[in-house]
């Protein structure tokens, strides 16, 4: 049976064709354990799983990974703001999601890689990156140089020359371009570090997808998926920072959701205008929920 892809790479809809004949490799970005999960998150994660289940159904032996943010400013700042650790927000949250894609009726990935687990590979894949020339150290920080990698805004169409600096991407001086983004952040006070060559300090969160995806499902795989909100700059920097490193195609098929929309408005935490799963689930089964997303186009 033919399966056909929307990939927002080449912004068509393409034949789906795998790496590798017979078996799909498969990465979602999954959630920053900082908060409950709403009901705009699990779209993604919904629509992730019918697409994986549909993919076994037809023949595929499908791997199926889906990462947990564990580290990250705003699981930070609500340790912070709640005086407790950071570890103890990350495992209250994972808990919970695990929970919530249960109820949602979600098959398990098979693995569930946490940022974490997996600073050793991010310094690793860092210092792949700093040994090309195509990141560089200033202090204790370590940034990508976006102007290395002559594809960059390849997949959210945007050109490098016309993006207004500051835009989602923090102007910072030491940078040698606007759009440089951090690989790895020196140490602050108050907050988690690990040892590394440039001192204490923390992953960026861009090289953390890139590090955990290449070593469940290789330097070059079938599919990433996530929100339509990743694209750009998260997505983008994953392919920059990955394609920088293995001079290889990192992912063959984009797939991005649609947003859930309240008013003509994304959902979303920072707006405050989400619902969580949790709450739904009050007053529906988490399967009402399902099929009333399984009602709409996932784009």
């Amino acid at each position: 049976m033919g399966l056909k892809l929307h990939n927002t790479f080449t912004r068509t809809k393409e034949e789906f064709v795998p790496v590798e004949k017979g078996k799909v490799k498969f990465y979602m970005c999954g959630p920053t354990v900082y908060d409950y999960i709403h009901i705009g998150n699990a779209r993604a994660f919904i629509a992730g799983d019918v697409l994986r289940r549909f993919m076994k159904y037809i023949g595929y032996d499908v791997t199926y990974v889906l990462n947990l943010t564990d580290i990250d400013d705003k699981i930070i700042q609500r340790s912070q703001k709640e005086g407790v650790s950071t570890e103890s927000i990350t495992e209250k949250f994972s808990k919970a999601f695990f929970e919530d894609i249960d109820t949602l009726g979600i098959e398990k990935a098979d693995a569930y890689p946490r940022a974490t687990e997996h600073v050793e590979e991010i310094i690793v894949l860092i210092k792949r990156l700093i040994g090309q020339a195509s990141a560089y150290q200033v202090g204790g920080d370590v940034y990508y140089d976006v102007s290395k990698f002559a594809n960059y805004g390849k997949l959210s169409g945007k050109n490098i020359d016309d993006l207004r600096a500051g835009a989602r991407v923090a102007v910072d001086e030491k940078k040698r371009n606007p759009h440089d983004f951090a690989l790895w952040k020196n140490q602050k006070p108050g907050e988690p570090a690990w040892e590394s060559p440039w001192g204490m300090g923390r992953p960026g969160w861009h090289i953390e997808c890139s590090a955990m995806s290449m070593k469940y499902l290789g330097e070059s795989f079938d599919i990433h998926a996530g929100g339509e909100d990743l694209i750009f700059p998260h997505h983008e920097n994953e392919i920059a920072q990955s394609e920088g490193a293995t001079k290889q195609k990192f992912v063959k098929y984009w797939l991005h959701n649609g947003f859930l929309q309240i008013e003509g408005e994304k959902m979303a935490k920072s707006l405050g205008n989400f619902r969580t799963v949790r709450e739904i689930v009050k007053i529906y089964p988490g399967r009402v929920l399902r099929l009333f997303f399984l009602q709409k186009h996932y784009r």
